[in-house]
């Protein structure tokens, strides 16, 4: 791993610089948070965490802003060499009043999890949530592509994000070329121009989300390119449901069926179809840095959706002896696709939790289970408890509870909470990243 954090912290104010060069989490940052008239704030995977006593003045801004490159029409900046990211808060005199300075990683091993996928020259759309790291995982996909597997790869670099602020890229790219896009709105017109001159065998293509560039996807894809690109949305439901995104998966439409028609599929007489093949072959759906779901036939899951019936995901885990796991996951679509819908996990192969009382379990059949939440959302729990059919009560005494659930990061701060639990051998469950999968896993393995 490569984070250039000596280069970022030398574009701070002294009393900063000294903070951070000394910070106990920096190696987990992801942002640093510079707000005028605000105490200076450092958000890692550990947690948010105020750096200093002294607020934020014009003169820190002014400083920093000073010591970087120039902001483009998107708010952005760069320093020159590295791949950290610096955006900009304006007031209505279109003045600074706020930063977000975004730490920029080149992650060598990010994409082993997938690294078939990439050998098999099928075509990958990526789907995450801002933050999740979709950016460093398609850095390495370059990389990987050009030099180790040795393709001929072009990166469509909207935001210079991908290869750095400087006009020579980072090396974390490794051997593949990079187009920068004088503007957000001709990202479309360089996908295009980089097919038409430069004889790509590979085209990436960071946050694709307007119709020009979804057209432009299609029309890279149907000359015989492979395209590797991203998007924003949690799952592949979301990119259904969004029309400028949906053509990337084949676009959905509304078919009206005949009477005889309608009764033998035992369906209404209008329902939702897919109108082309995808652009995508494969869609890997981020979860979480270390947890990814694979659809790898896209045509047969959105097939699958419309149809509101059952259907396979792979599901990938990367432990934390960097060991990688895969299983089958059934899902179904519960009160139709466009309802108030979730998906239903209904079997789970891996083991991913911290369980820090293995010893303890509860009998949930005999009598109700009495649960205490720490910093998880109870809406959450109830939703995964109701639909596992399991007993419960929620009670804000510890002395009471049956067990006590929360994330650990928060739950080992709390001496006064650890002591009351060990006192009335209430068990504990910790949590390093809480999702729908773990506490499935979680109610299973106490059942």
């Amino acid at each position: 791993m490569k984070d250039d954090l000596e280069k970022l912290f030398d574009k701070f104010p002294f009393f900063l610089y000294d903070i951070l060069t000394t910070y106990s989490y920096k190696t987990q940052l992801i942002e640093i948070v510079l707000d005028l008239g605000r105490r200076p704030e450092a958000r890692s995977s550990v947690g948010p965490e105020y750096l200093a006593q002294k607020v934020i003045s014009w003169q820190d801004l002014d400083y920093i802003t000073k010591r970087i490159g120039k902001f483009s029409n998107e708010n952005r900046a760069g320093i020159e060499r590295t791949l950290h990211r610096i955006s900009c808060i304006r007031n209505r005199q279109f003045i600074i009043t706020g930063l977000t300075c975004r730490v920029g990683r080149s992650i060598f091993g990010a994409i082993s999890i997938i690294r078939d996928l990439l050998e098999s020259g099928y075509s990958i759309l990526i789907l995450g949530k801002p933050g999740v790291g979709k950016t460093t995982v398609i850095r390495e996909i370059g990389r990987v592509l050009s030099d180790e597997m040795e393709k001929r790869v072009i990166i469509i670099d909207t935001s210079n994000e991908i290869g750095g602020e400087s006009d020579i890229p980072h090396l974390g790219i490794g051997r593949a070329r990079r187009m920068q896009v004088p503007i957000t709105e001709s990202q479309h017109k360089i996908m295009i121009e980089a097919v038409e001159n430069h004889m790509p065998q590979i085209i990436i293509i960071d946050e694709i989300g307007t119709n020009l560039e979804v057209l432009a996807a299609r029309t890279i894809a149907e000359k015989g390119v492979q395209l590797i690109g991203t998007t924003h949305g949690d799952c592949l439901q979301n990119l259904i449901k969004n029309p400028p995104l949906a053509d990337l998966i084949g676009g959905i439409q509304y078919v009206t069926l005949s009477d005889d028609e309608a009764k033998r599929r035992k369906s209404q007489k209008t329902i939702l179809e897919r109108k082309a093949y995808p652009t995508f072959d494969i869609v890997v759906e981020m979860n979480q840095q270390n947890f990814w779901t694979i659809h790898e036939d896209v045509t047969m899951s959105i097939d699958f959706l419309l149809r509101g019936e059952e259907y396979l995901e792979q599901v990938r885990f990367i432990s934390l002896l960097n060991d990688i796991k895969i299983s089958t996951e059934q899902s179904a679509i519960q009160k139709g696709l466009f309802g108030s819908s979730d998906r239903l996990s209904l079997t789970e192969t891996w083991h991913s939790l911290n369980l820090s009382t293995d010893s303890h379990k509860v009998e949930l059949k005999l009598k109700p289970l009495v649960i205490y939440s720490y910093s998880i959302s109870t809406n959450l729990l109830k939703e995964v408890l109701l639909k596992m059919g399991i007993h419960f009560i929620f009670t804000n005494e510890v002395k009471k509870a049956s067990i006590i659930i929360g994330l650990k990061r928060y739950l080992k701060k709390n001496n006064n909470l650890i002591h009351m639990a060990t006192n009335y051998g209430i068990p504990i469950y910790t949590f390093n990243f809480i999702s729908y999968y773990q506490l499935v896993r979680l109610f299973s393995v106490m059942s």
